[in-house]
């Protein structure tokens, strides 16, 4: 019996199937079938069914999993305890980010990140705040950058990078043009441009929206946000970002403040705050803490109750 053969059984109970586990591993498919088969034969039973559309432990591989689980977790235990020892961390992080973090400078948080600890190879992926959560919660990911209305994320602890109110962009010969403010319940039957579903923003709107007693009327989605000023641009409707978004972007269009609502957009840094995170994924989440909690000019980070 060989830890890779317990990994590749783990991870292909965790994914439901043999083309999920072969593409979380980076490993060939074929090889993650042929080694879990050699381990079924060493066994005496099948551990997976394999018969529908996803693949289940059978009786035996539940009972066999948690001691999978167990013997991987004791083998990278030993692996931190070392690497703590020595101090040289090395090993491979995982980051999410939103797209267009303009709060952030992600890029010089990785090289200083990598000046730091030249031995920690680092991935780094775009989503909505959705995806992001979902993908940290199943491990793929150590560290996100993800927008929502309210620090609330469960088993994710997080801190706060800005918060800020909305803003709706409108092109210059836009009605509206002339003003500074809009209250949220004038969105009411307008044609809207946002981030699609699963965004913070796009949620940071319904929750507005739903303040002020209905629902907004999205004309226009997009997940880049310069699409959003373009579509405003030309008239279509529109444009709601953050009012610091809003503003970088708007070039020689109009922002108004969106006012009338208690809703205000989030940046947040998220991370899972458990023991089996490995010692590059807590040197990661240390070192972005620290550079993210230093004076920018965005709001003082808050940190939610009971994730130190």
């Amino acid at each position: 019996m060989e830890l890779r053969q317990l990994r590749y059984l783990v991870t292909v109970a965790e994914e439901g199937s043999f083309t999920g586990a072969a593409r979380r591993l980076h490993v060939a498919q074929p090889g993650i079938s042929a080694q879990v088969k050699e381990l079924e034969r060493e066994l005496g039973e099948p551990l997976l069914d394999r018969a529908g559309r996803t693949v289940r432990p059978t009786a035996a591989g539940a009972a066999v999993l948690p001691y999978a689980r167990a013997a991987l977790d004791a083998v990278e235990g030993a692996r931190q305890a070392v690497s703590e020892l020595t101090g040289l961390i090395q090993g491979h992080v995982t980051v999410g980010a939103v797209a267009s973090v303009a709060a952030v400078d992600l890029p010089g948080l990785l090289v200083s990140f990598h000046d730091k600890h030249p031995g920690v190879r680092i991935s780094l992926s775009e989503g909505t705040s959705s995806q992001l959560l979902a993908e940290l919660h199943a491990g793929r990911l150590d560290l996100i950058v993800f927008g929502a209305t309210d620090q609330a994320a469960p088993g994710v602890a997080t801190q706060v990078i800005a918060s800020e109110p909305l803003a709706a962009v409108v092109a210059a010969g836009h009605p509206l043009a002339a003003r500074e403010h809009l209250a949220a319940v004038e969105l009411r039957d307008r044609p809207l441009i946002c981030l699609p579903p699963g965004s913070g923003l796009r949620a940071c709107l319904e929750q507005a929206c739903a303040q002020a007693g209905f629902r907004p009327h999205v004309a226009f989605e997009s997940t880049d946000p310069r699409t959003l000023i373009e579509l405003a641009a030309a008239g279509l409707g529109l444009a709601v970002l953050s009012e610091s978004g809003a503003r970088s972007r708007a070039g020689n269009l109009r922002t108004l403040r969106l006012s009338g609502t208690t809703a205000r957009a989030l940046l947040l840094l998220g991370w899972r705050d458990d023991a089996a995170i490995s010692p590059a994924a807590r040197a990661l989440v240390r070192h972005a803490r620290a550079l993210l909690a230093e004076p920018t000019g965005l709001p003082e980070p808050a940190e939610r109750p009971g994730t130190r």
